[in-house]
């Protein structure tokens, strides 16, 4: 039976990790809330591993939030990240956890990066202004697990996901990313009785989406990757593996598609004033496909999936 830490286990990608380890007949899963432990404190994590007896660590914890946020708290956005980060890695060398996976973001890339986004891109060009110290942090994430592989020979892999979805997503309707934003107005709207629903932009801009619970399978997949393949699609200095779909729609097809599951028969209309933002993000997946993973669920039945979670869960979220 193995010991298994995932950080940030009520977060979104954390909480599909456990979802998907409680299936394993092999995997005991241990998790602690923030008032248990402050994973920005180095002396409590230091504390936790070597009182825990842990196999192996899934780091998904993380400050996370949108455009607003980013720009309106940059040092928590930083200093946050770089201390769950640095904390967890370190200690779980201390501990001798020889396995652990660290899980990133694509803001990791240049704004500016040739679509689709390869690992070889990494710092490459200047990254997106309003993510900049978020992206910074989740960098060196990925370069601290390369350093203490080269160093001292440990087993740390990286992967970072393109926009994600699904279930214990952030519905708030402020700070929330496209689609939760999108399943939320459009609900609202057929509750309303309105006759149409506005849209940023011209819906031109073409974006990808993984549903959480591909995300989480693609993560147990790479953890439990023997060595020599790992290693056969990275090397010692570009050690991260991208996750995605490697497919990619217009935002006017997913806005389209949302309308759809939530059954909503008005009209969209489309705000051209407004900004369509960077013409196209997606991810090359083409290391992980050599690796033997694909994504299983297509974009219309993740949407289902998700909007069912948020008519499940929406009097928890009114704000």
């Amino acid at each position: 039976m193995r010991n298994v830490y995932v950080a940030g286990h009520r977060g979104m990608v954390g909480s599909a990790i456990v979802r998907r380890l409680n299936d394993c007949d092999d995997v005991k899963v241990v998790v602690q809330t923030s008032s248990e432990l402050d994973l920005t404190n180095q002396s409590d994590v230091s504390r936790f591993f070597a009182s825990e007896k842990i196999d192996e660590v899934y780091l998904a914890a993380a400050k996370v939030g949108g455009i607003m946020a980013n720009n309106e708290y940059p040092a928590e956005f930083i200093y946050q990240n770089l201390m769950i980060e640095a904390n967890i890695i370190h200690s779980a060398h201390l501990a001798d956890i020889q396995q652990l996976l660290f899980l990133g973001s694509s803001c990791i890339y240049p704004k500016l990066a040739e679509q689709p986004m390869r690992e070889d891109a990494l710092l490459t060009g200047t990254l997106e202004p309003t993510n900049e110290p978020y992206a910074i942090a989740k960098i060196a994430g990925i370069k601290l697990c390369e350093s203490y592989n080269r160093q001292y020979g440990r087993d740390y892999r990286s992967v970072m996901p393109t926009n994600l979805y699904g279930p214990n997503d952030n519905f708030h309707p402020e700070n929330s990313h496209v689609i939760p934003a999108l399943l939320r107005r459009f609900h609202e709207a057929k509750a309303r009785g309105d006759a149409s629903v506005t849209a940023w932009g011209t819906g031109s801009p073409m974006r990808e989406f993984l549903h959480v619970d591909d995300m989480a399978a693609a993560s147990v997949y790479v953890m439990n990757l023997p060595n020599n393949a790992y290693l056969q699609q990275t090397q010692p200095m570009l050690s991260h593996i991208n996750v995605g779909t490697g497919v990619d729609c217009t935002i006017k097809k997913l806005t389209e598609t949302v309308a759809k599951v939530v059954g909503f028969e008005g009209e969209i209309k489309w705000d051209t004033s407004k900004p369509d933002g960077t013409p196209r993000k997606l991810m090359d997946v083409s290391r992980l496909r050599n690796l033997g993973w694909s994504y299983s669920i297509g974009l219309e039945d993740g949407l289902r999936n998700a909007y069912h979670w948020f008519l499940q869960n929406q009097n928890n979220f009114r704000g």
